[in-house]
């Protein structure tokens, strides 16, 4: 392989295993704090309820009580094998980078490669497959606007539409369009 294509290899692993790091601690971050802020809104909209009654009626009770179910999707999740897990894939991001650098530097093309496999060995027993709900799109903002990843831009150069998941841009699509056609029956005919 020559130092091209090894460089382009190296930012490839580089990108999988800095983003899967960084979807695990989007994993950690929301089993770690949404049941905080859950219970905290639901005591906030609770105590508001007793001065405003629009607060007590069915809808945002109902909606507060979603809400608490939500808490049970989130529980099964344990929050510090997630941390652990993204640490660990952090620590192989950096021997990633270190590898590119020397690649760059000049070092041996045959020696890198053979320690760009022991590095992906190590990449492919780490992790846990089940993440969280939002997770990704959470992983892409910590990713590309968190994380240093200038060297793997420079072999990979991202676009918008890698920046921003698939998955989201469909969401804000039919949300916008559902929300001009509430607003058009309800305002306009």
């Amino acid at each position: 392989m020559d130092k091209d294509g090894l460089l382009r290899s190296i930012a490839s692993t580089g990108y999988n295993v800095g983003f899967g790091a960084k979807k695990h601690f989007a994993t950690y971050d929301i089993v770690e704090k949404a049941p905080g802020w859950i219970g905290f809104i639901s005591s906030s909209v609770g105590v508001l309820a007793l001065i405003y009654d629009p607060l007590s009626a069915k809808l945002p009770s109902a909606i507060l009580v979603i809400l608490g179910i939500c808490t049970f999707y989130i529980n099964p999740y344990k929050a510090q094998q997630y941390d652990a897990e993204g640490r660990a894939l952090t620590q192989i991001f950096n021997e990633l980078r270190d590898l590119y650098r020397s690649v760059q530097g000049g070092a041996d093309p045959q020696a890198s490669h053979d320690r760009l496999k022991e590095i992906e060995e190590k990449y492919y027993k780490c992790g846990i497959s089940k993440q969280i709900l939002l997770s990704d799109w959470y992983a892409h903002y910590k990713f590309f606007e968190q994380q240093n990843i200038d060297w793997i831009e420079e072999q990979l150069k991202f676009t918008w539409k890698d920046k921003f998941p698939l998955s989201l841009r469909a969401f804000l699509i039919v949300a916008i369009t559902t929300a001009i056609i509430f607003i058009v029956l309800i305002y306009g005919g």
